[in-house]
């Protein structure tokens, strides 16, 4: 987490040193801003923020003005800090995309735990969502968008792109693709690979040019731009 960057938004003082002080230890950059304004200025002009811990009762524009405004251009997570219990006002904030609630008075070590297990889930989330070009596969729900449009594959067509795109530009052998997509214990020959592909490039539309035969040796996925 070292160098992370967290924009750290409280009108008191006290809470922002306090706050930074314990996240700082941990190796994250803090970023500080003293009211919701301020905070909307701060995060637009920084695009390597990676976490917002926004206290709720702030001069000028209070947290879930802030989070509506980084809700309509942002999926950054944001951490809330409030001395309100009132279940209404958790429910508010849910509805406007907060990722959790921490309730004043708290443990600073426990507010450091939970920012670290905010984004160590964001970071898998990351993961789970791989882009090339116009291609965006999003592994955990097992769906694949090109050009923004839902395409539907089989489930070793999901396997067989999901391997290309994690191996962009890399020059694939047939038997390398067998032994990762289909494993070791798949008793078929390297046909499978070209009958796969062909489904999958009919399926990919113009985008099908991502996919080069590399002749002799097997197939190798890179990105073509569009002239």
């Amino acid at each position: 987490m070292d160098n992370t960057k967290i924009l750290m938004v409280d009108d008191e003082d006290r809470m922002r040193k306090l706050v930074s002080d314990f996240l700082s230890r941990e190796g994250y950059k803090v970023i500080e801003a003293a009211d919701g304004e301020q905070a909307l200025k701060k995060f637009f002009e920084d695009k390597e923020i990676a976490l917002v811990i926004l206290d709720v009762m702030m001069p000028k524009l209070d947290g879930y003005g802030v989070l509506e405004e980084i809700r309509r251009y942002s999926k950054v997570p944001v951490m809330m800090l409030t001395a309100k219990g009132e279940e209404q006002d958790e429910l508010r904030g849910f509805k406007l995309g907060v990722d959790e609630y921490v309730v004043k008075p708290f443990s600073p070590k426990v507010l450091v735990a939970r920012v670290n297990a905010i984004l160590r889930r964001n970071m898998k989330e990351d993961e789970d969502l791989l882009t090339a070009g116009a291609i965006v596969v999003d592994k955990k729900a097992h769906t694949v968008k090109i050009d923004g449009e839902p395409v539907e594959l089989s489930f070793k067509e999901f396997e067989l792109l999901t391997y290309f795109i994690e191996n962009t530009g890399i020059a694939l052998s047939r038997e390398k693709i067998l032994n990762n997509v289909w494993n070791y214990d798949y008793f078929g020959d390297a046909r499978t690979i070209d009958t796969h592909v062909k489904k999958l490039r009919s399926k990919m539309g113009k985008r099908e040019n991502y996919i080069h035969t590399v002749w002799g040796i097997g197939y190798k996925f890179e990105v073509e731009e569009e002239a």
